[in-house]
Parts: C-alpha cells; structure tokens; sequence
C-alpha cells in the first residue's frame, strides 16, 4: 500500500519540538491496519514480521545481516558480547555521546576510555583515538552523533593497523552515509535503536544489530533469545532481548519512507544553514547523505537564557545533552571506587559542547515556514 506523503502544515501558534501523534499520523491508516493483522495473526514474538524487517533493513543498508532486538541498548550490549573480548577490555568511546553507548560497556565489566571529539563534527576524533591506544585496548566504538556520519575511513585504518574491533553506534544515523556507504556496515558488529523520535522510529521500543558476519549474526540471535537457537536449549548464557512482532511491523511500515523523511530534514537543515546568524554555531554542511540530523544542534554561549526566550516565543527547543556523561552520578560513583580514572576536567571540548548546545526544531512536522519563523525569532535575539 502507497501512503500518501502531505507534509502537515502547522496551524498551531506553538512551534514544538516533535510531535510524535502528528509524526505518526503521516502513516495511521498503515500502521492501524498492521496492527490489525498482527493482533489476528496470533504470532506476537519472533515470528514472519520480524523475520520481513530484518531483511528489508539489512537490504536497505546493503549488509548481510540484520538482528532485531528490544532496544538500542541492547543492541549495543549484544554487539560487544558477541565480540567475546575479554574481561577488563579497554573500549574507545567518545566522551560526549549519550550515556547508554557507555552503559553498554559497563554492563560488560569492560573499561571504557574516554575521547575527545572533533569541535567541528561532534564526533570522535580520530587522532585521539590513536593516542589513546594501550596495550589493553581491544575496540573501538563510535558515535555516529546527531545524525552525522563519523570518519570511518581514519577510524578503519586505525582499527587495521593496530587490529582493534570496530563497533558503530547508528542510533541517530539511520541512512547516513560516509564516502557512499551507509553508517553500520564498517564495523564488525553495529548497533541500531528506533526509539520514537528518531528518523526511523517504532511506536515503542526497538533495536537491531547489523553485520557482515555470519558467525556474529548467530550469536547475536542466540544471545538475544536466552542463548538459545532451539527451544529449550541454550547453548550461552543469554538475554530476553526481542524485537516483538508489533514494532517489526510499524517499521516496515516507515521504513520505504525513511529517505524521504531524510530528505526533508536535510532540506530544513539548509535553510538554517543558509539563514541563520554565524554568531550561533551550526552543523557543518551536510555533504549528501553525511548527516541525515536526527538533531539539528547550535551552539551559544547563553544557551539557557536563549532557549528561555525561544520559548517565550513559543518555540520549544531540547538539550543534547545537559549533562556530560562524566558528570553523571553513576559514573561519579565508579571513579569513587577506582572503576573508572578519567575525570570530567580532563575534557574541555565536551565540556564546552554540553554547556553550549541547543537543538533546535527539525522534525517530518515542520514546514519550511515553520523554520524559518525560528530563525526570525533566533536572528533578533539580542
């Protein structure tokens, strides 16, 4: 069935940030009358619309395998254990990614390191990674953050020469590209969520890990269902960890949409790009599908006071993140103890970028004129 694709024009005074009963309405008809069949179906866990997803996204990405699972957290714990590193592995990890990339690791009992990003991309730099290099690092596991595609061609080369793992965080990547190639098909074992808001999005939530390999596809796919490939035998010590039926539907559903969802956000990206004042910080120019943004992040020095008056405006906007990942309490604790050396100091450029940022409206529910009212609203702040 064609869905038929009328970008919402928004009759609200308040411009909001997302709207995800706006977002999904796009695609009600569809997903009611594949909830419908699901329902009747029968068949509610790992079952024929899993099986269809897992084999359109991985033809989407144009890799071999393609795993659902819960969540993305899930997805990026799966992706390290079925990697069997060794107890207390270092794992290169950028300093200002979300939490749950770190949390993975953790979970693990491996030792995340901690890099610097590139001021200009947000994304791990790759010089860092090379001089953060022991001889107990065993991987590397990048960000593909806010939507923009990480340097795998530096990052490869680095995991090459010095035979590291490479696992990709695509989290908010979903379609992005790098030299032609989609994030998730350079690493070993890569990591997807389809939390609601990103560009792919379940009504729920949703994960998978992709590869090129078929040995950690099945382990993957044992580890994900109690470490078992036939019922009531388990080879591993495994997880509960299952894409349900529902979710694989929903996005099979969203899924034939998913460049036209891109490129409409890459085209409000290039009005903010082309009319926003440089004395906020913006992206840098998307080059073809390098960043598909999920998040359209600036950076201002009066962060707080703007977003304060943007919402006095009535345009809602949301922070990418508040709080560094060093700074959390949870990782606080670890240092506490010895678990964990690094200390936030030690990061001035995350630091600054946490303190700074602000995402600003980009979502399939806004239009060019919503935009471009933001961008009024943002070039006369003063």
């Amino acid at each position: 069935m064609t869905i038929s694709f009328n970008w919402p024009t928004n009759e609200q005074i308040m411009i909001e940030y997302e709207n995800l009963a706006s977002l999904n309405d796009l695609f009600a008809n569809e997903l009611e009358r594949t909830a419908s069949e699901v329902i009747r179906g029968g068949w509610y866990v790992l079952g024929k619309k899993v099986e269809a997803f897992e084999l359109q996204f991985a033809d989407y990405l144009n890799v071999r395998h393609c795993v659902g699972v819960a969540s993305g957290l899930d997805a990026l714990i799966l992706s390290i254990r079925a990697l069997d590193l060794e107890p207390a592995s270092e794992i290169i990890v950028p300093a200002n990614t979300y939490i749950a990339t770190i949390l993975a690791i953790l979970h693990l009992n491996m030792t995340p390191i901690l890099v610097e990003p590139d001021p200009e991309t947000y994304n791990i730099d790759p010089n860092q990674i090379a001089t953060s290099i022991t001889p107990r690092t065993r991987a590397i596991m990048v960000v593909h953050l806010y939507g923009k595609a990480c340097n795998m061609t530096a990052i490869m080369q680095i995991a090459v020469k010095h035979q590291l793992k490479v696992i990709e965080d695509c989290a908010q990547a979903h379609g992005a590209e790098h030299l032609g190639k989609k994030v998730g098909t350079f690493g070993d074992c890569n990591a997807f969520s389809f939390y609601p808001t990103k560009n792919l999005g379940a009504l729920g939530d949703a994960g998978a890990v992709v590869t090129n390999n078929p040995a950690l596809a099945e382990k993957v796919r044992k580890l994900r269902n109690y470490g078992s490939a036939v019922k009531y035998h388990n080879e591993m010590v495994g997880y509960n960890s299952r894409l349900d039926e529902l979710q694989a539907a929903f996005l099979s559903v969203k899924l034939p949409h998913l460049d036209r969802i891109v490129s409409h956000k890459q085209e409000l990206a290039l009005l903010y790009e082309k009319h926003l004042h440089a004395r906020f910080k913006r992206p840098m120019p998307a080059n073809a599908l390098d960043n598909v943004f999920h998040i359209y992040p600036i950076r201002y020095s009066a962060r707080d006071r703007l977003r304060t008056y943007l919402l006095k405006k009535e345009i809602k906007t949301e922070v990418h993140y508040p709080i560094a990942p060093l700074d959390q309490p949870a990782l606080a604790q670890l240092r506490k103890v010895g678990n964990l050396r690094q200390r936030p100091e030690d990061f001035p450029i995350t630091n600054e970028i946490h303190q700074t940022i602000l995402s600003l409206p980009i979502s399939v529910i806004h239009t060019q004129a919503d935009i471009m009212h933001v961008i009024d609203a943002l070039n006369s702040f003063s």
